[in-house]
């Protein structure tokens, strides 16, 4: 219904920030990362929003970017997983950091945050891990018709579309693609992803 809100920045809270818009003041909740993003009160912002509508109460959220509003709609895709723990999740760690924890499989990575334990961590990382992978293009031709030229070829591609996808840089996920894939050509999708992941976070 939303998709953001651009006005002048009225008050800012680490939870929550008021945006005034023609005269209008609307309150997002807010998660810590965002908070840090916002200028200060009296100038103009831009939060990429998202609305919550239960039976008792409609609540908007906010975003400093598109890339953290994203990754908040997937983990509600996450069962158990509310707004709220949501944005802890996002208050906890940062876009890359989560997505690098879900691919990779280290729910360790989550524990950490409040509200997250052991069998959330878990259960966020099953049931949303096949989701980020499958955000890349697909040849749809069945498995043996490709030659090798094009199969590998393909497995940058989508490695590349996963990646940027995920928030990263083109030109960082390039240069971290072509190198992963000189020195192990015959690697998946998969496992470009989570190579590329670990050489971009740890350069």
């Amino acid at each position: 219904m939303f998709a953001y809100f651009r006005g002048r920045l009225v008050s800012a809270l680490p939870e929550e920030a008021v945006v005034d818009v023609s005269g209008i003041g609307y309150r997002l909740l807010i998660s810590s990362f965002t908070y840090r993003q916002l200028p200060d009160p009296g100038e103009d912002v831009l939060l990429y929003s998202h609305l919550s509508v239960k039976e008792d109460a409609h609540q908007l959220y906010g975003f400093s970017s598109e890339a953290e509003r994203q990754l908040f709609r997937l983990l509600l895709l996450a069962t158990g997983v509310g707004p709220k723990l949501a944005l802890a999740v996002l208050s906890g760690l940062q876009v890359h950091e989560v997505h690098e924890a879900i691919v990779t499989g280290s729910p360790e990575k989550l524990y950490g945050i409040s509200g997250v334990g052991k069998k959330t961590a878990a259960r966020i990382i099953l049931e949303l891990r096949d989701r980020i992978l499958k955000m890349s293009p697909v040849s749809g031709k069945p498995a043996g018709q490709e030659s090798p030229g094009h199969l590998a070829s393909q497995v940058r591609d989508d490695a590349f579309a996963a990646l940027v996808t995920l928030g990263f840089s083109r030109n960082a996920v390039q240069k971290a693609v072509t190198v992963i894939l000189e020195g192990n050509p015959g690697l998946g999708v998969e496992e470009v992803v989570k190579s590329a992941l670990v050489s971009m976070h740890n350069p």
